[in-house]
């Protein structure tokens, strides 16, 4: 039926488009704009507020500004009225909508006023919201999803471009499926609606980056974009999943197009299956309408001198309107014919919006839209339409013939108007935005009256821009926060590798040291000695190093003994065979021994330190020592044994947390750090190491022998206790967020390092 539901979508838009061109001629068309300009410029005047600079450059000051002003509650109305018409296609002038927003915007702003006036996308922060709605188990499966995002995406794709759309369009699924909850709905009910839109808002996110921009990325060769075309035509054309050719990919791209095949493939699966039946076909119809209506667009060339009106815009007409039917698709929704009209009549305003944003990179990329191709070839094609004026016609029929006149809907959607006008001009600097609006000028005198408002008129920004800068902004930071840490911890532990290993070992023990100190370690103790030790407290290298080995000596003693056939029995670490494996079991004790020894002489060598100081850290670093032994023989005693999770929390501090705690506590103890400083050194190290070694208990059950670097399942094999054999996985990932979120908490005591927000995040995402 896809097809015939395309035909009858394509005369829908054809007689949509005739009826915007009709209306854009007519006689009274500029009069009545320019009369609707006059009186929202009137009814502005007695809401403008003075602010430091405009609102569409304020950024995250925006909010206090406004509050200070009082005027934080008419912005989160506004800016939630204007969701609930674009993006629910609802009349936000009735008595029941105006109630609902008013809700929703006191709830918004309570939120506000409790985070400061300030937004946040920190992980801690979100699996609190995640929790508030028990919705931590689909919060865990979505961070997980997100996170594969970038190791998917090849160069020259844009992931955080991709997260933001999905994060967006899961927001906007959400937000549908809240909508139609009943106030009456129970709370166990209520999290599974949300939980599956969640889901849902992901898989159908998710063709965006895989389907649209991978089409429109130079990655794949014109052949391999038709080959991947037919592969998701015949999906949706026969509601099964299409399976892929070998032959048809180059090698080079064989595993991309497999890795996404496999992910659109469950993607498809889970949207068609988790439907109702009776909107399984609209699903079908919808997802081809998008698909085959966007290909009609990509496959157009600037070059091209033969396109006509009905080619230019009709195209954008049904993707617009398809790809938020789409959603309607996905539950069982109130019935209601305006609202699907509105959602089909309302998407060309944000195209033609988002294209006149994109304008100077569509041009870069020769790509075609009604504006780049107007610009090309408006002087040779008179009947080409202006896209300026096709976008004020679809405003027209929104304030005029969908909502007769009614002053709110045009106050509204014309601040959203004057608001894009305004990013677009801080964008592109006031000259070249004058340039762009005089090449798709289409009336004088309306020009003069809308630039006269988009001058003069304050307070128009939007919450819903707000939170997409911010998420632009937190995702770029979070790249270049990330891209930083990994550049320090290659670079840092290649310096420290320079350093542990003996020169010309002459004998079999020095040999074994070596050996141990070699492999695949990431350095991680050792490397959060360095940075906390250089970074946070600028000590010199004379006593870097020596804290940096000893550190490392210590840990890898520790390695050494837990292998042991007599302790855990592990035949491989890090890749390699054990150390007693390589040699034999006699010279891995003297080994770890004598790094033990050697951590306490390098302590010792720091001659220029204060000896108080000195002292104070060798007697620290052997109580640990002492503590490692103590948890190492707890550990052996547990074998076989079922643990409490506050027996096995303790088991964790010893084997992993002491560690964190030593790489920490040094340089604080070197630089005489205040014992406040030090409570939080260690509570942290407590948190994240339980954080840890909650991870390595998952990974032992969901992870890999090769890449995990050792035996998976190793645990199970030796009937040892763990996290997720005591709780089960799901409440394993619970306890592991909950101790995130402690470690967070921490951090804010300590030196302001992102690199330990970086690694606490390195901790938690690891795939080995």
């Amino acid at each position: 039926m896809s097809e015939h539901y395309y035909e009858m979508k394509l005369r829908q838009a054809e007689d949509y488009f005739q009826s915007l061109q009709a209306q854009a001629t007519s006689s009274h068309f500029v009069d009545a704009l320019i009369d609707d300009l006059q009186q929202y410029e009137k009814s502005k005047q007695n809401i403008w507020v003075n602010l430091d600079k405009s609102a569409s450059q304020l950024g995250p000051s925006l909010l206090t500004q406004l509050a200070r002003a009082g005027m934080l509650d008419h912005y989160l109305f506004r800016s939630v009225s204007y969701i609930y018409l674009r993006d629910l296609g609802r009349d936000v002038t009735t008595p029941v909508m105006q109630k609902r927003i008013a809700e929703i915007t006191k709830s918004v702003k309570g939120y506000l006023k409790k985070k400061q006036q300030r937004l946040s996308f920190d992980l801690a922060e979100l699996y609190r919201l995640a929790q508030q709605e028990s919705l931590e188990t689909v919060f865990f499966w979505v961070t997980d999803k997100l996170s594969n995002i970038s190791t998917l995406m090849p160069e020259g794709m844009d992931p955080a471009e991709a997260k933001r759309k999905l994060i967006k369009i899961i927001a906007g699924v959400v937000i549908h499926e809240i909508e139609e909850l009943k106030d009456e709905t129970s709370l166990h009910i209520r999290q599974q609606r949300l939980d599956h839109a969640v889901r849902i808002g992901y898989y159908y996110g998710l063709t965006y980056p895989f389907i649209d921009d991978l089409l429109d990325a130079a990655i794949l060769s014109p052949q391999e974009k038709q080959n991947f075309s037919f592969f998701i035509r015949q999906t949706l054309l026969t509601g099964e999943v299409v399976p892929l050719e070998a032959q048809d990919w180059q090698e080079q791209n064989r595993d991309l197009i497999q890795a996404v095949h496999d992910e659109l493939a469950e993607a498809f699966t889970f949207l068609k299956n988790n439907q109702p039946v009776e909107r399984v076909q609209d699903f079908l119809d919808n997802a081809y309408l998008f698909f085959q209506s966007q290909e009609i667009d990509r496959n157009k060339c600037l070059d091209d001198p033969s396109y006509t009106n009905h080619q230019l815009y009709v195209p954008v007409i049904l993707k617009s309107a398809s790809s938020r039917l789409i959603v309607r698709s996905f539950q069982s929704y109130s019935e209601d014919k305006q609202v699907e009209d509105n959602l089909f009549y309302y998407g060309i305003y944000n195209q033609l919006s988002d294209d006149l944003t994109d304008l100077q990179q569509d041009l870069a990329l020769q790509s075609v839209t009604p504006y780049t191709y107007f610009l090309t070839y408006a002087d040779e094609q008179a009947e080409i339409r202006n896209p300026f004026l096709m976008y004020w016609s679809v405003i027209y029929s929104f304030i005029h013939t969908v909502h007769q006149g009614k002053s709110e809907i045009r106050n509204l959607i014309l601040d959203r108007v004057i608001n894009g006008l305004q990013r677009l001009q801080d964008r592109l600097g006031k000259e070249r935005y004058q340039a762009i609006m005089q090449q798709i000028s289409f009336d004088a005198r309306f020009d003069q009256v809308l630039n006269q408002v988009v001058q003069k008129t304050k307070n128009v920004a939007f919450f819903d821009k707000l939170m997409r800068d911010q998420l632009l902004d937190t995702l770029r930071k979070k790249k270049q926060a990330k891209e930083h840490f990994l550049s320090i911890m290659k670079d840092t532990k290649w310096q420290i590798d320079r350093y542990l290993r003996l020169d010309s070992p002459e004998n079999d023990l020095e040999k074994a040291v070596n050996y141990s100190l070699e492999g695949n370690a990431k350095r991680v103790r050792p490397i959060m000695t360095w940075v906390m030790a250089k970074e946070g407290f600028g000590l010199s290298e004379a006593f870097i190093l020596p804290l940096v080995k000893s550190v490392e000596y210590m840990h890898t003693a520790s390695l050494i003994f837990d292998d042991l056939p007599s302790q855990d029995n592990a035949p491989t670490r890090r890749g390699r065979l054990t150390l007693h494996e390589k040699y034999n079991h006699a010279l891995a004790e003297l080994t770890a021994l004598w790094m033990t020894q050697n951590a306490v002489e390098e302590q010792a060598s720091m001659k220029e330190a204060d000896p108080t100081l000195v002292l104070q850290l060798i007697a620290y670093s052997t109580r640990t020592t002492q503590r490692m032994c103590q948890g190492q023989l707890v550990d052996l005693e547990a074998k076989g044994k079922t643990l409490q999770l506050a027996e096995l929390k303790e088991l964790s501090v010893y084997k992993t947390s002491l560690g964190f705690e030593a790489a920490l506590m040094m340089p604080l103890i070197m630089a005489d750090a205040p014992e406040e400083m030090k409570q939080a050194a260690a509570q942290f190290a407590y948190h994240a190491g339980i954080v840890f070694q909650i991870k390595d208990d998952l990974l032992d059950v969901e992870g890999e022998s090769t890449a995990l670097g050792k035996q998976a399942g190793l645990d199970r094999l030796n009937q040892s206790a763990t996290f997720v054999s005591i709780l089960g996985i799901e409440a394993a990932k619970k306890e592991m967020w909950e101790h995130y979120q402690e470690a967070v908490l921490c951090l804010k005591q300590l030196p302001s390092l992102s690199f330990f927000q970086q690694l606490l995040d390195f901790i938690l995402f690891r795939k080995h």
